[in-house]
């Protein structure tokens, strides 16, 4: 129970509440987003359908090499962010070596929090946590974008498809089904590394102060649920 103690005292409890909302906040979403998405489709169970509707396109086609390039394409932007969190990742990283440094710049700007050393550490290594599971995010969906590849060059062929009749019409929609559903997760979990680098911008500002903190992230998760949810891009997928 002691140990519980100093670790409480370490920071005020406005601290713990906002870094409190700010964990439920970005969990309750997720959880939120995955059930609004039952009834009401969002932009990523939009695609998700239009995923499945290429990879079955892709079975009436005798050559597959556009199916290739878009699907290398796609994986291009988790590689891009993979790449970008690392050098942010030894970024973070450096700061913690020159802490003292570091938070002496912080206390000089505007309306920014005085803490202590080790305090002004807690935060950065709330930063490098969330940019470490962004990672490890951006990675996956890079292997997932690899399997779906697989799965589109090991497409059956058009002709024998169409030769088997109804079978092969089953077939064809099984394939589709399984396909699409492997691009999908690769999106998917794209979207949960890009999620990672909304919430790390209202992680910000807990060097600012509690209050803004969890401001930041209100505002993060109202963003997300109109981009998801609300935006131009869902209505004119859907229509």
């Amino acid at each position: 129970m002691e140990p519980v103690i100093k670790v409480l005292a370490l920071l005020p409890w406005t601290d713990w509440a906002a870094l409190l909302f700010f964990f439920a906040g970005w969990g309750g979403y997720v959880v939120f987003a995955k059930r609004r998405s039952t009834a009401q489709p969002s932009v990523l169970d939009t695609t998700n359908r239009i995923r499945r509707q290429w990879m079955l396109q892709s079975t009436y086609r005798e050559v597959r090499v556009i199916d290739g390039i878009v699907i290398q394409s796609l994986s291009t932007s988790p590689s891009f962010f993979a790449s970008t969190t690392i050098l942010i990742i030894g970024g973070l990283l450096a700061v913690l070596g020159t802490t003292e440094k570091a938070s002496e710049l912080v206390r000089e700007i505007p309306f920014a929090a005085r803490t202590s050393v080790l305090v002004f550490d807690m935060k950065v290594v709330l930063l490098l946590g969330i940019f470490v599971y962004a990672f490890f995010r951006f990675t996956w969906s890079m292997r997932q974008y690899t399997f779906g590849a697989l799965l589109v060059a090991a497409a059956p062929e058009r002709d024998k498809l169409n030769e088997m009749g109804a079978a092969g019409e089953a077939q064809r929609q099984a394939f589709a089904e399984r396909a699409g559903r492997v691009v999908g997760m690769a999106a998917e979990t794209f979207n949960d590394g890009l999620r990672g680098y909304y919430f790390a911008f209202a992680a910000i500002g807990w060097f600012f102060s509690p209050l803004v903190f969890a401001l930041a992230t209100a505002g993060v998760i109202w963003i997300l649920y109109r981009r998801e949810f609300r935006s131009e891009v869902l209505e004119a997928l859907r229509e």
